[in-house]
């Protein structure tokens, strides 16, 4: 089985560099630059032609062209401000810039107290341990105004020739000659949570891990996001921090050309893989993972928010988030009527639930777009399907409620659990249906679900991920030794009590409808469901003549869910052709324009999602 699980996008014209010493060499070639005026870049690259500049393969190190360099030569004084993202491991990264003969500044000493941040945050997260409130603030709302005027004129007057400014908001409180990031994925976020760091300007390092990822979701990374957005057009350099004393960099002008690049070619993520309480064994066997957990749940390969991109410069590979395509290239990547309705947000997402060997999900319902937007500020809810991949004889997913389910008494008999008094009787009230491999069930809004056990699912959902209400968990404990928390309450709000099973069956199972069947390929359109705006349309490739699928406006999303693999290639050879396998899913940009799939063997399916008119 070939499962990339290493993914690279190669970028051609800019070498990066790794390890400390070689990125403080590089940022002191940065200084250099800034201090002489000098404008040996890799700008020309970025306007299409040869790069010149300091990531240009065999170029002298140097920067980005910066409107401020001038002056900074006029004045002697060189500043540069290294903006975090949060959890970047800033300590790490002022003992490796104490290395520069430079003054340093940490900007957070400019940050209200940390008291205060938490009195500014408070009315987003709620006191749920899951759940908070998406927040309006920008990082200059965590900043002290008198504060930061202060360090602005202190470092506007240093004496020093070279002051360099390092920390969350960094890019706040100075004027900048040089602008570097230093960027991390919010898996590796969550994975140093889960490890005992704490939020940002929080003591919560020994905290809940539900609570640390919620404020995270809610509040930090979004914050960062919206800053680094304004930034990700000026940077002279990006430096990756995911691996702990293995910093990566390229040049700005690196990082803005691969993402272009990415913008109009079909490209994957980095794929991540977690345990569970309910996790199974299909994963680890199917991908060829390590056997130092006991099980894999979850693999994400097609989540842009959470997942990474692996961008190689030269012979080194930089791992940055995602989301740094998504806010950069936003309409390219989306097409203009998706980006003009959901903004710099990637709207699908496609993960597997591994139950092979495992246990049932948990009973569960996502709120319906009202409820999510009058309780939690989201603009959209998490509507879904599951795309069985795998399963056992005798499998079974849980969709909708029974057709005699009474509401109050399957609400009481929920609530008598909760409290420890009697199991949910779940086959009692909630429907279940048997399940074969490439059987599709819609998941609107407000439908009680759940995946049996000794299923493998392609779960295809709209992004906002964390809105699941727990139901009913089996009695069982999360892998923290804690129960998982369930929320009734907010469930019973939105469940669909029509969604019973004569409305099931005749609405939301393998609602499949042939658009097209030839001797070389077979289209069927499989959902969603009519509440959804997502589209999935499967292509049974029976020959090497493939089907060429319409951009239609709109970015799409794809697994190939049976056979080794496909091919895809640009009808009007825009980009070179791009080879996918079996269980991996990958991203074609709308300004890729139409594409063609074509069987890696003999014949394939390729799922396809996108995003309808």
């Amino acid at each position: 089985m070939t499962y990339d699980k290493f993914p690279v996008q190669r970028v051609p014209g800019f070498a990066a560099v790794a390890g400390w010493p070689a990125v403080v060499a590089r940022l002191q070639a940065l200084i250099d630059a800034a201090a002489t005026g000098v404008t040996a870049t890799g700008s020309t690259a970025e306007s299409g032609n040869s790069p010149t500049g300091s990531d240009a393969t065999g170029s002298d190190p140097a920067t980005d062209a910066t409107a401020t360099a001038a002056a900074a030569s006029a004045s002697g004084h060189v500043v540069v401000a290294v903006e975090c993202y949060p959890g970047v491991r800033q300590a790490e990264l002022a003992a490796a810039l104490a290395t520069l003969d430079a003054e340093l500044v940490a900007s957070e000493a400019s940050c209200i107290t940390d008291a205060a941040y938490q009195r500014l945050i408070a009315p987003f997260l709620t006191d749920d341990r899951v759940f908070g409130i998406m927040n309006t603030l920008t990082l200059q709302d965590a900043y002290d105004p008198a504060k930061t005027a202060a360090m602005r004129q202190a470092i506007a007057t240093s004496t020093a020739p070279v002051t360099v400014v390092y920390g969350v908001g960094a890019s706040l409180v100075c004027d900048y000659s040089v602008l570097v990031y230093c960027d991390l994925p919010r898996w590796e976020a969550q994975l140093r949570y889960e490890a005992g760091s704490p939020n940002w300007k929080s003591a919560n390092g020994q905290g809940d891990q539900l609570r640390k990822v919620k404020q995270g979701y809610f509040v930090e990374w979004r914050m960062a996001d919206r800053q680094k957005a304004k930034l990700l057009s000026r940077l002279d350099a990006v430096i990756d921090t995911t691996i702990a004393d293995a910093p990566r960099l390229v040049a700005g002008a690196g990082l803005r050309a691969g993402l272009r690049q990415l913008a109009q070619t079909p490209f994957r993520l980095k794929p991540y893989f977690a345990p569970g309480v309910w996790g199974g064994q299909w994963t680890r066997e199917q991908f060829e993972l390590p056997g130092d957990v006991p099980n894999y749940a979850w693999a994400f390969d097609g989540v842009p928010e959470e997942n990474s991109l692996l961008l190689t410069f030269g012979d080194v590979t930089l791992e940055l988030p995602a989301m740094d395509l998504v806010l950069d290239q936003a309409e390219r990547l989306l097409g203009t009527r998706v980006y003009s309705r959901f903004g710099a947000e990637f709207p699908i997402r496609f993960d597997f639930l591994d139950t092979m060997g495992g246990q049932n999900l948990s009973l569960q319902v996502h709120p319906t777009t009202q409820y999510i937007r009058d309780h939690y500020g989201m603009p959209y809810t998490q509507d879904e399907s599951y795309y069985i991949m795998a399963a056992k004889p005798g499998a079974t997913v849980y969709l909708g409620v029974k057709n005699t389910t009474d509401p109050a008494a399957m609400i009481s008999a929920l609530q008598a659990a909760d409290a420890g008094t009697a199991p949910f009787d779940a086959d009692r009230y909630v429907a279940k249906w048997p399940v074969q491999p490439h059987d599709h069930f819609l998941i609107p809004a407000g439908t009680v679900h759940c995946s049996g056990k000794d299923t493998v699912v392609l779960e295809i959902s709209a992004t906002p991920y964390l809105f699941t209400f727990k139901l009913w968990d089996w009695g069982r404990l999360g892998l923290d030794g804690r129960p998982r928390p369930v929320h009734i309450e907010d469930g019973e709000q939105v469940i669909a009590w029509n969604r019973r099973e004569a409305y099931v069956n005749a609405n939301l199972i393998d609602q499949v409808h042939v658009e097209q069947d030839t001797p070389n390929v077979k289209k069927e359109t499989t959902g969603l469901a009519t509440q959804e705006f997502i589209q999935t349309t499967r292509y049974w490739l029976k020959t090497r003549a493939g089907a060429v699928v319409a951009a239609n406006g709109s970015v799409h999303m794809a697994n190939v869910v049976e056979g080794t693999g496909a091919i895809v290639s640009s009808t009007r050879d825009a980009f070179a052709p791009y080879q996918v396998h079996y269980g991996e899913t990958f991203i074609v940009p709308a300004a890729a324009g139409d594409f063609r799939l074509t069987p890696l063997d003999k014949t394939c399916a390729v799922l396809v999602a996108t995003v309808r008119p």
